[in-house]
């Protein structure tokens, strides 16, 4: 299903894609392998959290890619 967007628009969702991918992704995996190093995993809060902010982040990453292979940029007529 087509979405409609800017040119700004896509813009701004492209960078919400770099970003997630360039600066969260690496953030949250040394969050994942500082907590990691704190021993048992199973009471393990921030091991958690960070596992939560991976799977969201990588969803969101993936719901962009989806967007961005059916974006269709409109124009305004002004």
């Amino acid at each position: 299903m087509d979405q409609y967007f800017s040119k700004e628009g896509l813009e701004k969702l492209k960078e919400e894609l770099k970003n997630r991918i360039e600066v969260l992704r690496p953030e949250i995996a040394t969050r994942i392998k500082e907590a990691k190093e704190l021993g048992d995993l199973s009471e393990n809060a921030e091991y958690d959290a960070a596992k939560d902010a991976q799977a969201t982040n990588e969803g969101r990453i993936e719901e962009i890619k989806n967007i961005l292979e059916n974006a269709v940029i409109i124009s305004s007529s002004d």
